[in-house]
């Protein structure tokens, strides 16, 4: 059986053991089509049932949340903890609130998160778990009575040496803080058990903007390579969270000039560029739709989301010299890529997880557009997340501007692994297929390394 026949196999097995999870044999593809020049030359993947082993998660657990809401009626949600793969280090993954997350989603972003935290080169496994619950229109008493309900359970399953979750879409500092203080209550213990706390109470600076600024780090160091320079370049930013923020705002830092920004609701565009300090101040601080940018700032349109291009997103209709995908899996279509080709965008640098589909990279790559893909790009996060831990354990504060150092130099370090492997493969340039290689034998080796467990 040929290297493309046993990666056929494998994903014919998924469909058979995980029907419905879409998401994860989305994420399973791309990184095992990716690898077949490398399974072609060492058969001792396929020997050792590398791939069978990796597409099983170590550890999957699911369970009732429980809460009451103001008006005393009793809530159901769903929780999760997909604990994917410990080989590298203690499991390291957000949780994400969002009311249309599943199963599949979570393996899918468990999968992703695993190889995403190989290529920082930094003992941690991967992971990822959340529930279905909607922080949206909640009041604090009730986002924190779900938070203490969702941690009575999860408690179980995490330790500094077992498993350290982080935040995600949905989570923020406030939740990190709810859940943190159920665990400490739970287990009568201060440890650093969840990133992304405040750095009042045990976090670190930089986390909030560490996704934000990676992704503009690796933009930056990628440009370079290929001849180009990252100030005055118009760019397209989605999402209005921590990685769209701080992607804006690193962003203009840099010289360039950001001019979208997007919700569940709808798009901002603003020729003159997005103002930061107006953008979290209705994100941020009072938790509104983006459509109060444009009351505030008349230079902006807001668009709202009837009226997106049939099949797309209104902000890659907007002409651009970088596309940063910072919101949510599969928001970058086909036809958004087409858009984004029409109109001269030179590259598409992936913030968020897996942003865009499979038919759109291959079009964004048919016709030579730099493809930065999400598991290098966002993996700036996660990187200082596990900075956190090593503050925590040694009872240490570093300053921001060490923390950004060290993220600079890891962000560096994951954009030369995954060029020069890429060169290495005869691909020069090919970042998807660099980096699926490169964080697929560091796990992988380590696999065999450990046997058969």
């Amino acid at each position: 059986m040929g290297a493309k026949e046993y990666v056929d196999s494998i994903l014919d097995y998924i469909k058979r053991c995980s029907p419905g999870q879409d998401e994860f044999y989305e994420a399973v593809s791309e990184v095992f089509y990716s690898i077949i020049p490398l399974l072609e030359e060492e058969k001792k993947y396929k020997q050792n049932a590398i791939l069978e082993r990796l597409v099983v998660p170590e550890r999957t657990i699911i369970f009732r949340v429980v809460w009451v809401d103001d008006s005393g009626k009793i809530n159901t949600n769903l929780g999760y903890r997909v604990q994917f793969n410990s080989t590298l280090g203690p499991y390291k993954g957000g949780l994400r609130f969002h009311p249309d997350v599943s199963l599949g989603t979570f393996k899918f972003l468990g999968f992703e998160q695993t190889f995403k935290n190989a290529l920082t080169n930094l003992g941690i496994g991967g992971a990822k778990g959340g529930s279905n619950f909607n922080p949206k229109g909640k009041s604090d008493n009730e986002i924190m009575r779900f938070c203490q309900s969702f941690m009575n359970e999860l408690y179980r399953h995490i330790g500094t040496t077992k498993d350290v979750p982080a935040g995600d879409i949905g989570v923020g500092e406030r939740e990190i803080g709810y859940l943190y203080g159920q665990y400490k209550k739970l287990t009568a213990t201060s440890e650093g058990v969840l990133t992304g706390k405040g750095v009042g109470w045990g976090g670190s600076f930089a986390r909030k903007e560490a996704t934000g600024y990676g992704a503009v780090y690796f933009a930056e160091h990628f440009l370079q390579k290929m001849g180009y320079e990252l100030k005055g370049k118009i760019c397209a930013v989605s999402g209005a969270g921590n990685v769209a923020t701080y992607t804006i705002e690193k962003l203009k830092e840099l010289g360039a000039k950001p001019i979208t920004c997007s919700d569940s609701k709808g798009t901002i565009y603003d020729p003159s560029g997005i103002d930061v300090k107006t953008l979290k101040a209705i994100k941020e601080l009072h938790r509104l739709d983006l459509s109060e940018y444009a009351k505030i700032h008349k230079s902006a349109t807001y668009i709202p989301k009837h009226k997106y291009p049939k099949g797309g997103h209104a902000v890659w209709s907007i002409p651009c010299d970088i596309a940063f995908p910072a919101a949510t899996q599969n928001e970058l279509t086909l036809i958004d890529a087409k858009n984004l080709v029409k109109n001269g965008c030179i590259m598409v640098n992936e913030c968020s997880n897996m942003p865009s589909t499979p038919d759109a990279i291959e079009y964004l790559k048919a016709h030579n557009i730099l493809f930065a893909p999400s598991k290098a790009v966002n993996a700036g996060g996660v990187s200082v997340s596990q900075l956190e831990m090593e503050q925590n354990a040694s009872m240490q504060k570093w300053s921001f501007a060490e923390v950004d150092t060290k993220l600079q130099a890891i962000m560096k370090n994951i954009f030369e692994t995954a060029f020069e492997t890429a060169k290495e493969f005869g691909k020069e340039g090919d970042l998807q297929l660099g980096a699926n290689i490169a964080s697929f034998k560091r796990v992988a080796d380590a696999m065999i390394a450990l046997g058969a467990v």
